[in-house]
């Protein structure tokens, strides 16, 4: 076995606005991509004491160029408060940036500006690298003043280290609000999922590149999951296929949709004896990383 090839899990996570403790940054780890064990005995990892005070939707993603590793988030806290309507309409419009060159120790967190100051949020950040202009494609939701945050949008900005950020632009608008996209590359094409905020199911499209045209993939196993959000796709590495985790976030947290092919839109739900998920996982993402940085996690 390469133990410089990944072939273990990473889930990092934050665990909801009911836990005092929830709104921070959690971890646990997979041998195999469908079973799950808490690190740290399911307390925080990491923490903000910068602008709201609370960390929602993490985002981690490892740069190619210099083996950097970097955690966006949202700057939210809700707990204690449960006051969505003002996090829309004029909660923070910085993103959360903690980096690190071992996947152990992490920076103190940053408070980056993304939007302008008519923007009421900027929620569920996630990165692809972008090789064509070898720098990251950074993507959340917002509502604007423009329209009188009638909706979430989502928009996009490109960066090459995570502190400097283009002006933002609008990279998917639908008649409804969409919220929580992530985006997997597989065969130089690339997979996204969005969560029809209306509706409350996952939309999948397929780009031949990260900004180009979209092209639905009508998926009627993904509209009869209802009542989920936060997706994270990742590979079963070495078994040709992927697993799209949803957070059903009323009752139940996560659960696996395992597909074989991302151009299909047929994706299977898992028997609840497949896979233990962690403890208390809301909106997160998967990181397939080697044995090495496995077992440097567990000590």
């Amino acid at each position: 076995m390469d133990e410089s090839l990944p072939n273990r899990y990473l889930f990092v996570y934050f665990a909801g606005e009911k836990y005092e403790d929830g709104e921070n940054i959690y971890m646990a780890l997979s041998e195999d991509g469908l079973n799950w064990h808490d690190l740290n005995h399911n307390h925080p990892i990491l923490y903000s004491n910068l602008g709201t005070k609370g960390i929602r939707d993490p985002f981690i993603i490892k740069d190619p160029k210099n083996n950097n590793y970097y955690i966006l988030a949202t700057d939210l806290k809700i707990h204690g408060n449960n006051d969505w309507y003002n996090a829309q309409r004029s909660g923070s419009t910085s993103l959360l940036v903690w980096k690190s060159s071992n996947i152990i120790n992490w920076s103190a967190p940053k408070l980056i500006p993304v939007a302008p100051k008519n923007f009421g949020c900027v929620w569920a950040p996630e990165a692809t690298y972008a090789s064509q202009t070898e720098d990251f494609l950074v993507y959340w939701a917002s509502k604007t003043a423009v329209d009188n945050y009638a909706k979430q949008r989502i928009y996009c900005a490109h960066t090459s280290d995570f502190s400097h950020f283009s002006s933002p632009k609008i990279y998917i608008d639908r008649p409804f609000s969409a919220i929580d996209t992530t985006i997997i590359k597989n065969n130089n094409r690339y997979f996204r999922f969005t969560k029809n905020e209306a509706e409350k199911y996952i939309i999948e499209d397929q780009l031949n590149s990260l900004e180009a045209k979209p092209t639905e993939i009508l998926s009627p196993t993904l509209t009869d999951n209802l009542g989920v959000e936060g997706p994270t796709c990742y590979p079963l590495i070495g078994k040709k296929k992927w697993l799209l985790l949803v957070d059903n976030y009323a009752k139940g947290g996560y659960y696996p949709l395992e597909t074989t092919d991302l151009t299909s839109g047929r994706f299977n739900r898992l028997p609840t004896d497949a896979y233990h998920m962690p403890s208390r996982a809301r909106h997160g993402t998967v990181l397939p990383i080697t044995q090495n940085e496995f077992n440097r996690l567990i000590d």
